[in-house]
């Protein structure tokens, strides 16, 4: 129950209960074969692997409805608005009454997702001469696409008639069977053969020259929270009128209040329509599964690189590595209900002309609307709807989620250097450095929750090759090192060695270039009239984008706004902007990480006794270094976000505040406490 809280302050109590309640269950049986075979020169190896996967979550969430309670109810009647510039009513005066402002209902469901994999592979290492080394092989891949074992769940077809509404846009289940499309929504990938090639060449006693090249196929997508989206089976009563309770408590549950059963095989089943309403008000759509779900990402990857022995113990390898992903899933790269300038046109709206922006966002009862002889896309469309709204592609959806679309690339090269030194005199020490770039296109992560867009970014969703950025995750320099000391026995001096001998002395040091930040949106609403997600600001040229040395540790972090809103500007309204989402002189923070160890086992007893007593000490941020947050949220989308103060002078709110309490940010959260130190005593007998 909610609803209970005053809006102006006076009171209430926080909403009671919860509607949550699931199961989730994997299964996932595997089984797995090998065979290895040398025969003179060559190393044969074979093997297979097959996996299949279910996942049979239980969700009886929302299955006693979520009741929610309003001041309207006992409010002055038929008033919806303030009186006298005060809100009258108290929800927590109608919870009290009994009068319900509106109940959401779920029925329990119990679909079953699932999914097949299998691959095979054969390779050969031929020792051809005792210097030349190849590798070569071959792998296959099968999988299948996700997908409800008995066709239960609804997925939208933008070809099959709504029953209700009589317009393009409905539900379909996949599969055979009464209610069923009698259809594969998605096709598997059969040609999934994935050649290797590796070869080593010892140029001389000390230099070893090597290469390699292949192809990899990740696998179809896994559950990742999907069965949620695809078998819901909720409805919505809302009150039908200002202050009319759609029942009071003391009524029980209202059997009509109730959803259809799950599964129902209805088509018409979005948008969820209130029983007994005439209005149909655009809601959230099925799922959109892409009919290529069961395509798998596929990577070309090479390398090639030398390795030097410099001195006995000290090695240093030296390569370039490249791959290149396609295929990889990027929700953000497609809206099936978005309003393109050209669809646009047709209706004889310009998105660069005032007067038909002002209209686009103008109810459909409004004089200039009716005007133009703009009408209701359905019978039952809300008329206090925009009429941005009424000529979407299936005004009756606001959005309509989209799964495993294999629409992303990916680009990385990179110049590695690897440094090892083998164990001498007591020390032992690796250090590895790179410099990369690493670019997308619709995609961040491999496999983003469904419906999400992974943190992938899309400035103009119709133009989509234009989308290629740096990554959020692109780090240009990066280098980490790690050094481990053992003290040695002293020969001088037996009660000095028993003392300061084999200590073990441990550090890890890690720099690296700050993550990239998000481009502010254009403050053009230009989502208002596309439905197609904000678009960036343009960047101001010659202006530089923060205000102070993000890493110069020379300002007040509480007292500073970091970045410059100067160097933005909006796009002309109703274009998109020029910028690209991410810049590569526009990054967070540096945030070293150097961390210590201290250690030492003490043998306690002569002879071959077994107790033992290690001593371990172990410091992060031994330099006590002082991070803080990333501008976040509208501080760093919203340049326009007006910049103010607190009466002793630190900053507010505004674009470019940072957050120097409780502090987070993108990558390096753990990074950020202060130098901490923990002792570690374990005694082993």
């Amino acid at each position: 129950m909610s609803g209970f809280v005053a809006n102006n302050g006076t009171g209430g109590m926080k909403g009671i209960g919860s509607e949550a309640g699931s199961n989730q269950i994997t299964q996932s049986p595997s089984f797995n074969a090998y065979l290895s075979w040398v025969k003179n020169n060559h190393s044969y190896k074979f093997g297979s692997e097959f996996r299949t996967e279910g996942y049979p979550p239980i969700v009886d969430g929302n299955t006693d409805g979520v009741y929610g309670f309003s001041a309207a109810e006992t409010g002055q009647p038929f008033q919806s608005a303030a009186v006298n510039g005060a809100n009258v009513g108290f929800g927590y005066a109608s919870f009290l009454l009994g009068q319900v402002d509106s109940i959401n209902m779920s029925n329990p469901t119990r679909p079953r997702m699932g999914k097949k994999q299998l691959g095979i592979y054969a390779q050969d290492t031929w020792k051809v001469t005792s210097r030349f080394t190849l590798d070569y092989g071959l792998r296959y891949d099968y999988s299948t696409y996700l997908r409800e074992t008995y066709g239960r769940a609804p997925e939208f077809s933008p070809t099959t008639i709504h029953p209700k509404l009589g317009i393009p846009g409905a539900a379909i289940y996949d599969g055979s069977g009464p209610g069923r499309c009698s259809c594969d929504i998605a096709k598997n990938y059969p040609y999934a053969f994935g050649p290797r090639l590796g070869a080593a060449y010892q140029i001389t006693p000390k230099t070893v020259f090597r290469a390699g090249f292949g192809i990899v196929y990740s696998g179809t997508a896994s559950n990742n929270n999907a069965a949620g989206g695809l078998a819901g089976s909720s409805a919505q009563t809302p009150a039908s009128s200002f202050g009319i309770p759609v029942t009071t408590l003391s009524e029980g549950i209202p059997v009509s209040f109730r959803p259809a059963p799950w599964p129902s095989y209805d088509p018409g089943y979005f948008p969820t329509i209130p029983r007994g309403s005439a209005v149909v008000t655009p809601g959230t759509g099925p799922v959109w599964m892409d009919p290529n779900a069961g395509r798998p990402a596929r990577q070309y990857q090479w390398s090639i690189g030398f390795q030097r022995e410099v001195t006995t113990n000290l090695v240093v390898d030296l390569t370039y590595v490249g791959n290149r992903g396609v295929w990889w899933q990027s929700p953000a790269m497609l809206n099936l209900n978005a309003n393109t300038p050209e669809r646009l046109k047709s209706f004889g709206l310009d998105v660069n002309d005032a007067a038909d922006r002002t209209l686009l966002t103008s109810a459909m009862n409004t004089a200039g609307v009716v005007a133009r002889g703009f009408k209701a896309p359905y019978p039952g469309f809300p008329l206090n709807q925009t009429l941005a709204q009424a000529l979407r592609p299936f005004p009756q959806f606001t959005n309509i989620p989209v799964y495993w679309n294999p629409m992303g690339k990916t680009w990385y090269d990179a110049l590695q250097v690897k440094v090892t030194q083998r164990f001498s005199h007591g020390l032992t020490a690796s250090g590895n450095f790179s410099w990369s770039k690493a670019l997308t296109i619709g995609t961040e992560i491999g496999e983003p929750n469904p419906g999400t867009t992974g943190n992938a970014q899309v400035n103009n969703v119709f133009d989509r090759e234009k989308n290629k950025y740096i990554s959020r995750y692109d780090q240009p320099f990066f280098f980490n090192t790690a050094v481990n000391y053992t003290t040695p026995r002293l020969t001088t001096n037996k009660v000095l060695s028993s003392v300061l001998a084999n200590w073990t002395f441990g550090a890890f040091l890690q720099y690296a270039s700050g993550f990239p930040l998000l481009v502010p949106s254009a403050q053009t609403a230009l989502n208002n009239l596309l439905f197609q997600g904000a678009s960036f600001a343009n960047r101001v040229p010659g202006q530089k984008p923060f205000t102070v040395d993000l890493n110069c540790h020379c300002y007040d972090p509480n007292k500073t706004f970091v970045l410059n809103k100067d160097a933005w500007v909006d796009p002309p309204a109703g274009q998109f902007g020029s910028s690209a989402a991410y810049y590569s002189d526009y990054r967070s923070q540096r945030r070293p990480m150097e961390n210590l160890n201290v250690g030492r086992t003490f043998r306690i007893g002569g002879g071959d006794s077994r107790k033992t007593l290690s001593l371990r000490m172990e410091f992060t941020n031994i330099f006590n270094r002082a991070y803080w947050s990333d501008p976040s949220g509208n501080a760093l989308t919203n340049f326009k976000l007006q910049q103010s103060y607190l009466a002793n002078g630190n900053a507010n709110d505004g674009f470019g505040k940072v957050t120097t309490t409780g502090v987070t940010a993108f990558g390096t959260t753990a990074n950020l406490l202060p130098r901490q130190g923990v002792l570690v005593a374990r005694f082993s007998f």
